[in-house]
């Protein structure tokens, strides 16, 4: 419970409006699971940047995560190459050989960094990147815990950008993350500021605002990037 008053939840389940309070001590998850009880599919959240927590139960699109493969790479470029990625992902021209030199070692297990593909419906609709924020040590004095996992990712298929998947994306891994994490205590991303999509995303996702700095980029440049934090206990348990 906040100091302002108890935490709403509402879960949409085809038409109906399911609602709940969050009780002390429990996530917003949690509060979701209790309130909808569904034993067919799992509450995943549609905004949870408002003072009530919006979740729902998709019925016919189903998010999974899971370990990219190097068979993966050319719908990784693809996807690189889009309008609506390339703009900010400009290091380097996403051919497959790049991608191969970029993506490998993560994708074989021999980086801190591990590689995501993103799934609905078993297609795959884009990617997620992982790392403990303290195994960069110069990455790790921007966040207030270098214990927290950094996150990066984004939606490939332009079919699916602007369809709500990109909160529902990061709960798919925030789940597998809770295994793999057991100990951490928070979730971080920063995208660059001007990212308005991708910055919704995480509001959505249950992320808050965190710290803005700036990040030196390949040509010389700097970019201001605008950081978020999720705090595990409270969102998801």
């Amino acid at each position: 419970m906040s100091p302002e008053g108890p935490v709403h939840v509402v879960v949409l389940d085809r038409g109906r409006e399911l609602t709940g309070v969050v009780h002390e001590g429990e996530s917003w998850a949690a509060a979701a699971r209790r309130t909808c009880a569904s034993m067919h599919a799992e509450p995943e959240p549609l905004d949870l940047s408002e003072e009530t927590k919006r979740f729902v139960l998709d019925h016919d699109n189903r998010v999974a995560i899971r370990a990219m493969t190097r068979g993966d790479l050319p719908d990784v470029a693809r996807w690189r190459s889009a309008e609506h990625v390339r703009r900010w992902f400009t290091d380097g021209k996403p051919t497959v050989d790049f991608l191969e030199g970029k993506y490998g070692e993560r994708i074989d297990g021999m980086s801190p960094t591990r590689m995501w593909v993103v799934e609905v419906n078993g297609r795959s609709v884009g990617f997620v990147q992982d790392y403990r924020i303290g195994d960069y040590p110069d990455y790790a004095v921007l966040g207030p815990d270098p214990d927290a996992i950094g996150i990066d990712y984004l939606i490939g298929e332009p079919a699916w950008v602007g369809q709500g998947l990109g909160a529902r994306m990061l709960w798919a891994w925030m789940r597998r993350a809770r295994g793999r994490f057991p100990d951490a205590a928070s979730y971080f991303a920063a995208p660059d500021h001007r990212n308005a999509a991708s910055v919704r995303i995480l509001r959505k996702a249950g992320f808050a605002e965190g710290l803005w700095f700036d990040e030196p980029q390949p040509d010389g440049s700097v970019t201001t990037m605008a950081g978020h934090i999720l705090h595990v206990a409270q969102v998801i348990g």
